[in-house]
Parts: C-alpha cells; structure tokens; sequence
C-alpha cells in the first residue's frame, strides 16, 4: 500500500473514533507527570485529530509548553510558547498558534498523527515537517516523541520510509504502548 492509500484509510478509522470533548487525554496527563517541569511541545487539535489539550494545560503549571509553528515549506517546525487562555491566531493550514510570545526548545514532542505501529512508526499528513524537525532536535539533544491517536489509527502495513522519525512512545485513549 502506498502513502497515499493508507492516509486515505487512516483518515476513516480516524473520523469513525473521533469523540470531541472527550477525556481521551487521560492517560497523556499521566505520562507527563513523569516528566514534570521538562520543556514540552503539543498541538492544537484540528479536525478529528485526538485532543492533548487537557494534558497540555496540566503540563504548563509545572514547566514551559510550546505549539508548533509552521515556518515554511521544506523547514523544521520552531515552537512559540502556549499557555491556558492565551490569545491564539490561525497560523499555517489553519493551526491555531499563539498570537505573541517567546520562542522555546522542547525536549519532548506531543506528536499528531494518521497512523501508527506498534514498533514506533508514524505516518503524518506528508509534509515530513515533524520528521525534519525531530531529526534537527535530536541532532542536538535527546528529544522524546509521544504520538497521541485513537486506538483505531493503529495500522501493523504502514509504508515507511527510512527519513521517518520513530516514535518513542505511542498514546491512545486505552493506554500507552512502548515500541
């Protein structure tokens, strides 16, 4: 199967589990909580994408979160600090991104996603901006990265590709899977 076909069928299983405002994020915060104080980056939800949100606002009472911001075509994300309630923008493909702040460096990344394995594959939106920006990070620094999906989005045929960024760790809203 190619990239193309198995987005296309991520995307369903996707859309099929998504329940907006749900506690989803559950097993995310406890995570986390092993990583108190540690600099963070998550993500604003779009679409059907599971929602860290929750365990974002619980991360940034003990250390800094940032969300990514687009740059350009072809480049790593850069991160803008994020905190509850900051006034937020549409940044690049409609992401949510805060409106002012400081720049920062994380050492974990919250990673969104369409598919998943259970050996720490990833399959992304094609862009390959988090495949460049975890190879930039971990080039420099160790750097975890914590896939966030549904359960459903877990897909043992993805089509890899020897740029793609492994995962570290995977969470769903039924647990944690280490690869």
């Amino acid at each position: 199967m190619d990239k193309s076909a198995a987005r296309t069928a991520a995307f369903a299983r996707r859309q099929a589990a998504h329940k907006p405002h749900s506690a989803a994020a559950g097993y995310l915060s406890e995570v986390l909580a092993g990583y108190r104080g540690v600099p963070l980056a998550g993500y604003m939800a779009m679409r059907t994408e599971i929602d860290p949100t929750p365990a974002m606002q619980e991360a940034a009472a003990h250390g800094p979160v940032g969300v990514p911001v687009i740059i350009g075509a072809g480049q790593p994300l850069q991160f803008r600090l994020w905190e509850p309630d900051c006034a937020m923008i549409k940044g690049a493909f409609g992401a949510m991104i805060p409106e002012a702040g400081d720049w920062m460096i994380p050492q974990i990344l919250i990673v969104p996603l369409v598919a998943f394995d259970r050996r720490g594959g990833r399959l992304g939106y094609g862009g390959g901006f988090y495949d460049r920006t975890l190879e930039k990070l971990r080039g420099v620094q160790p750097t975890m990265a914590i896939g966030f999906a549904y359960s459903a989005q877990e897909d043992d045929g993805l089509p890899l590709e020897p740029t793609d960024q492994p995962l570290d760790l995977i969470v769903t809203e039924r647990g944690v899977i280490t690869p």
